[in-house]
């Protein structure tokens, strides 16, 4: 039986969609078992089937930032047995260590939870281990700087030499008090004072119940000095020296299945977090300069912490 031309062009229309339509769902199964994949593999964020350990890395400066605080609540409600905080962190807002704490303590109701101090875990970055229920730390790791500060840039004294004046207009003589633009007053400094005092005292006071500390313990870390690992086990500040190895091993004695894989818990990437310091380096690296690499890092750092606002919980190495 012979067709028609007209007949040959619809039979290879409907071939030429058949075969759209086979490779259609061979790409659609394919994407299905990369996803599933995926999530058995213990790297699909909450939706994860497989049980695992999530590491969670705290890093830099602390903002409390929802993202952090989502990718968090995300490990709460996961199928993860148990979570390892580490933490490399000078510490940050007051604010921003609170949250932080905070939502560590609510995974930490629900599944064994241990901090890592991979070097630093100063003032916020403290904080953030404390909501832990073990720490483990280097030997040279540092651990502490308790204490809270709040700073500004006074310029009132360049103001008067080069003949400008800053006039302002508020209704109280506290309203935006302090400022860099005028002599701060006994009664600003007395004021700000006593936000210091009381975001002090809540500092101490969770440390104090956290690690089981008595008046005089606390006395002797709450100084506001930063303390070796080494030093920070005879002070109550550590619970022992290690590294992820033996925060495992800690996990696995509160009862957390022996061998389970630890998985990366990251934020989403995305070239919103990319900065002119971040590119910077990044470039720089790939010029395979990195001592010039390093510099930029170590300049982003201090400008970042720089730019917080309001009370502080971060450890500063003062410039002369």
């Amino acid at each position: 039986m012979s067709l028609s031309s007209d007949q040959l062009v619809d039979r290879r229309r409907l071939q030429r969609r058949v075969s759209f339509w086979r490779v259609a769902a061979f790409l659609a199964l394919a994407v299905a078992v990369v996803v599933v994949g995926w999530r058995l593999s213990g790297r699909g964020g909450p939706g994860t089937l497989v049980p695992h350990i999530a590491r969670l890395s705290i890093d830099g400066v602390i903002t409390g930032d929802r993202e952090t605080i989502k990718l968090i609540h995300d490990i709460e409600v996961s199928n993860a047995s148990a979570m390892i905080v580490s933490i490399e962190s000078p510490g940050g807002t007051t604010t921003g260590a609170e949250r932080l704490y905070d939502a560590i303590r609510r995974v930490a109701a629900k599944k064994p939870t241990v901090a890592v101090v991979r070097g630093l875990a100063a003032s916020g970055g403290y904080i953030a281990a404390i909501g832990a229920d073990h720490i483990v730390a280097q030997g040279n790791s540092l651990v502490g700087s308790i204490g809270v500060l709040f700073q500004f840039p006074n310029v009132s004294v360049a103001l008067d030499k080069i003949g400008v004046k800053v006039e302002t207009i508020k209704s109280s003589p506290l309203k935006a008090s302090p400022n860099g633009f005028e002599p701060t007053t006994p009664a600003a400094q007395a004021a700000m004072a006593a936000l210091v005092t009381d975001s002090y005292d809540w500092f101490k006071a969770l440390v104090k119940a956290r690690r089981a500390m008595s008046d005089q313990d606390l006395a002797v870390v709450s100084d506001g000095r930063v303390f070796t690992g080494r030093q920070g086990v005879g002070l109550h500040l550590v619970d022992g020296l290690g590294e992820e190895r033996e925060a495992i091993a800690y996990l696995e004695s509160r009862g957390v299945t022996k061998g389970l894989p630890v998985r990366d818990w990251k934020k989403t990437a995305g070239l919103g977090g990319l900065t002119l310091f971040s590119m910077a380096s990044g470039a720089a690296s790939a010029m395979g300069l990195t001592g010039l690499a390093g510099v930029i890092d170590q300049g982003s750092k201090a400008a970042e912490i720089h730019a917080l606002d309001g009370l502080l919980a971060v450890w500063q190495i003062q410039d002369d």
